[in-house]
């Protein structure tokens, strides 16, 4: 049975659904819900970013949001933690997600890896790679994947 087992959040539907699927299967186990804020993901730069001629990358405001939005998913973390009477330990970096996340998992001495999979195929797997598949083919431990 695992002791540490790391849970990459992002506040997607999925990633709360492997959250929860953690603290369903994994009773015992120390659960670590781990965000990494993607540089280059659009959701922090459209809605962080008030105008394309000046970028907010590294400001105090974007600092800021990115904080709040983390704060935000963290909270959501915690409530669903609540509802299996569990705490999760929470921690975020800001950078490539799939580097970030399998050095989480050989720093932090993890067991095991659940993580959500949007199931993208084609052309979209081609342009926007996928974490998820990264995750489990270099991860170091056992990996479930949520769909």
């Amino acid at each position: 049975m695992p002791r540490t087992v790391l849970v990459p959040v992002d506040g997607s539907p999925l990633s709360s659904r492997a959250l929860r699927h953690a603290l369903r299967e994994f009773p015992e186990a120390e659960i670590a819900a781990y965000h990494v804020i993607d540089l280059f993901e659009p959701d922090y730069a459209d809605e962080a970013v008030a105008s394309i001629y000046e970028p907010m990358l590294g400001s105090d405001e974007w600092y800021r949001f990115v904080g709040e939005r983390r704060d935000r998913l963290f909270a959501e973390v915690d409530e669903i933690a609540a509802d299996y009477d569990r705490s999760v330990a929470t921690d975020s970096d800001i950078g490539d997600p799939t580097r970030l996340v399998l050095e989480y998992a050989a720093d932090e001495d993890v067991d095991h890896i659940v993580l959500g999979a949007h199931g993208r195929t084609g052309t979209e797997r081609a342009v926007y790679g996928s974490v998820t598949e990264t995750v489990v083919r270099r991860a170091p431990v056992p990996v479930t994947v949520v769909r």
